[in-house]
C-alpha cells in the first residue's frame, strides 16, 4: 500500500496517521506481493487503529488457479474457462473463514456462483 489515494484519502479523513497504516500494512503483506489484498480497519476515538487481513477475494483466487487474467465478458455464451469441483472445494476450503457460513458445501456454493458470474464453467 502506498499513502496515495485510495488509502491516504479514507484514513486522512479520519485523521489516522496514514504512514504508520502502511508500514504496518505493508509488513504484514510482504509475502503477498502483486495480490489484492482486502483489509478491514478499525479507527478508535484517539485515531488510533488495528486491521484484520483477508483472503483475496475470491475471483481472483479463481482466475490464479485457472491462470487468466479476467472473467468472461459474454457470459454464459463465451465461457472464461472451466473450473473443476476439486479447485472449487479448494479455494472455498481457504476462503472459508472470510465467508458468511461455517460449512465447506455452503462455500463451494458460493465459490461456485462467484465463478459463474465470471463467465467460468463449473464440472
Amino acid at each position: 500500500a502506498t499513502p496515495a489515494p485510495p488509502v491516504g484519502t479514507a484514513l486522512g479523513q479520519h485523521g489516522v496517521a496514514i504512514m504508520d497504516f502502511v508500514k504496518q500494512y505493508n509488513d504484514k503483506t510482504k509475502d503477498m506481493k502483486g495480490q489484492v489484498v482486502p483489509a478491514v480497519i478499525t479507527i478508535y476515538e484517539d485515531r488510533s487503529f488495528d486491521f484484520t487481513i483477508k483472503k483475496a477475494p475470491v475471483s481472483d483466487m479463481i482466475k490464479k488457479a485457472l491462470g487468466i487474467e479476467k472473467g468472461s465478458g459474454k457470459t454464459p455464451r463465451e465461457p472464461a474457462g472451466t473450473i473443476t469441483h476439486e479447485q472449487v472445494k479448494k479455494i472455498a476450503e481457504e476462503k472459508l473463514v472470510d465467508l458468511n457460513t461455517t460449512d465447506v458445501e455452503a462455500a463451494a456454493r458460493i465459490v461456485e456462483g462467484t465463478a459463474r458470474s465470471m463467465g467460468v464453467k463449473v464440472e
